[in-house]
């Protein structure tokens, strides 16, 4: 995606060629119908742009029957290129007194708008296709790992979705953040 600005039309535009470029994600959806849900939520609309704009190449992956929202993540085929190299949170920012990262993964999904994947939502996107065959993508992470000092990531390596830990204050260039939305 360029850094040119896009408009709601092009974004759409951009989400319905993917839709039908990838039907697998999202069997028995209709485009017309996400398509009425997004021109009736703008903010969202800007929500997915932004994810656009950093890499995340966002794709709806499923449709809540309780809520009536659609379900979009980041499905990138490795971690958003430009939300790379980044620690956990703000207070794994903080706790860095060299070498500081650009910013945090927390921060950073609210700043576009999104939530981060959780180990559930990261082992469904799995089945959807391999991510991440060479890079990671941070998780949320519950609070008593948290606590410890510790946050969790996700990889697809040997076949194999991998779920493991780092401190929250460490980042990699390989390692990111996907996120989700609801529409």
């Amino acid at each position: 995606m360029s850094s040119e600005t896009t408009t709601p039309a092009e974004m759409l535009s951009i989400l319905e060629n993917r839709f039908q470029k990838h039907t697998h994600r999202h069997k028995n959806l209709k485009w017309t119908e996400i398509q009425q849900k997004l021109e009736a939520n703008p903010q969202k609309l800007e929500i997915l742009i932004k994810m656009e704009k950093t890499g995340g190449e966002p794709d709806v992956v499923g449709f809540d029957r309780d809520s009536g929202e659609y379900l979009f993540f980041d499905c990138s085929n490795e971690s958003p290129k430009e939300r790379r190299s980044f620690c956990y949170d703000k207070a794994a920012l903080d706790k860095r007194k060299e070498n500081k990262p650009k910013n945090n993964a927390l921060d950073a999904a609210s700043s576009i708008g999104v939530e981060l994947l959780t180990e559930e939502d990261y082992r469904y996107l799995q089945n959807l296709g391999d991510f991440d065959t060479k890079t990671s993508s941070w998780l949320q992470t519950p609070e008593n790992i948290r606590k410890l000092g510790g946050a969790i990531f996700g990889d697809f390596r040997y076949g194999t979705v991998f779920i493991y830990h780092n401190g929250a204050d460490s980042y990699y260039a390989a390692r990111g953040f996907r996120g989700k939305l609801k529409v």
